[in-house]
């Protein structure tokens, strides 16, 4: 009975999401004003004249555009206790991001505002969706599966940790009621350790649905799938219906998933949810539609950075309404925690303003144009889901960095690759690959025109495990970190090479 009724709260909750472009407009204006006056009293509001702000040309006047460097003085004082600096009030919690191979690790502020009016809405607004669109599958009626990373208290009493552990701390009762594994179990230390518990946990329940990050949860539901002695997961849980993913691409993942899973009725649902706030989710489920719904009544105001002015300092952001689809932007989000104009370091492209969706296309600092190639994540990403299409092999981690050029002035790009499938011929993939990168950027095309700048890609196997044993060796194992896809340097090819 239970089940039956909040698929129909969450249901009918559908209708509350802000979807009609002019009511999104005008919850964007509001929340600007909102938050400004709000923080007029902290720290940063006084330094920056919050109560002189009367017009969205004031707030991006008078705040100037801001990276985790220039926030960092505030952030470190509100972990050591100080009050009224970003926002006001005491921050209790902060996210640790450390981003990718950046050993330095971000602490992002986590306040009660953004906790309920952000992360666990967005939570709501995922089930909502569902609901309203497959109303004949009840999720409710099998419990979730979401593993977390874990978190620590400091001297000063500041719970300090991964997002999905806060977030899962401190999750409402009834969503508690409907999940596994234990508390314990999910916010274990040791990754490791945590695999072979969770997966003892859930191995005999009835599982309906997964949440995270692809690429923990893949190793996650391969253990399962070790200890059952079964061939697919569906044989282990037969109502298992649904799975949410975020925080990287997941094409490279899709064939896996879907081979390991065994349910051609199993639905796939992307979620934009960094440290920094949850950003908009997949609405739309029909083949040939992609993109996601940008949350626009979620607490976080958004402006956008075309980055073909990245570099110009007076450069001006663009708000929904000023947008062009198709044109490459730079994400810069203010939030009730006191990321103030925020530079959130993603890339994303608008498909369409009725209602808002996008797609995420890469990272601000990780692309490739060592040769002029301007050769982004989006691209990378897509060219490799098409060569494995077309080869029948399937990749489970890369990344690309430059070889830089020789005497004669030309260099290239170096591949390693990960497969979990591998391709008949690896030549024929190198080729297929750099086929496909000519097709999806017109920049990197010309650069390889007769060879003249860009050679042929060097596409290197890595040893299956590899990539796992340097987020180890890093201390990264955990849902939030990932190898990066694309860098102008060598630094990271050259510690792969080494493992």
């Amino acid at each position: 009975m239970q089940a039956k009724i909040l698929q129909l709260i969450f249901k009918h909750s559908y209708r509350a999401m802000v979807r009609d472009p002019e009511k999104a407009i005008k919850k964007q204006d509001e929340l600007w004003q909102e938050m400004t006056s709000y923080a007029a009293k902290t720290a940063f509001g006084e330094r920056y004249h919050f109560k002189r702000i009367e017009s969205l040309n004031d707030f991006k006047r008078l705040i100037p555009i801001q990276t985790y460097e220039t926030l960092e003085p505030f952030i470190t004082k509100m972990i050591e206790g100080e009050k009224d600096l970003l926002w006001p009030g005491k921050i209790k919690m902060f996210a640790k991001s450390s981003g990718t191979s950046n050993a330095k690790s971000k602490f992002i502020p986590l306040s009660k505002a953004s906790l309920s009016e952000n992360h666990y809405k967005g939570g709501r607004s995922i089930l909502s969706i569902l609901c309203h669109e497959f109303p004949n599958r009840n999720i409710f009626e099998s419990k979730n599966v979401s593993v977390a990373g874990s978190f620590y208290k400091n001297e000063h009493g500041k719970k300090i940790g991964d997002l999905s552990a806060l977030l899962l701390a401190n999750l409402p009762e009834w969503v508690q009621m409907n999940r596994l594994p234990s508390i314990s179990a999910a916010l274990m230390l040791d990754w490791e350790e945590k695999i072979e518990k969770v997966s003892d946990e859930i191995l005999n329940k009835d599982i309906g649905s997964l949440s995270g990050l692809p690429s923990w949860n893949l190793i996650l539901l391969q253990r399962v799938l070790e200890k059952s002695g079964c061939k697919t997961i569906a044989e282990i849980w037969p109502n298992f219906q649904f799975y949410m993913h975020g925080g990287v691409n997941f094409e490279p993942y899709r064939k896996s998933y879907s081979n390991l899973i065994g349910n051609p009725d199993l639905i796939f649902l992307e979620t934009y949810n960094a440290s920094e706030g949850f950003f908009a989710i997949q609405d739309t489920f029909h083949e040939g539609e992609n993109g996601m719904f940008l949350l626009c009544d979620h607490g976080v105001f958004y402006e956008f950075l075309p980055m073909k002015s990245i570099e110009d300092k007076e450069a001006k952001t663009l708000q929904l309404n000023e947008v062009i689809l198709g044109e490459n932007y730079a994400l810069i989000i203010t939030t009730k925690s006191g990321l103030w104009r925020y530079l959130i370091g993603d890339t994303l492209r608008f498909i369409s303003k009725d209602p808002y969706r996008i797609v995420l296309t890469g990272r601000v600092k990780y692309f490739i144009n060592v040769f002029g190639e301007e050769l982004i994540e989006e691209n990378a990403n897509e060219a490799i889901r098409i060569t494995c299409m077309l080869l029948n092999c399937v990749v489970e981690e890369f990344t690309v960095g430059p070889i830089f050029p020789d005497a004669s002035g030309k260099g290239g790009h170096e591949w390693l690759i990960e497969f979990k499938q591998s391709p008949k011929n690896l030549e024929d993939f190198a080729k297929q690959l750099d086929l496909e990168l000519k097709k999806t950027n017109s920049d990197y095309e010309a650069k390889r025109s007769a060879n003249l700048a860009l050679q042929l890609p060097v596409v290197r196997v890595l040893t299956k495990g590899t990539c796992f044993a340097w987020l180890k060796s890093k201390n990264k194992l955990g849902a939030q970190h990932k190898v990066p896809r694309l860098q102008n340097h060598r630094g990271l090819i050259e510690e792969l090479l080494k493992f």
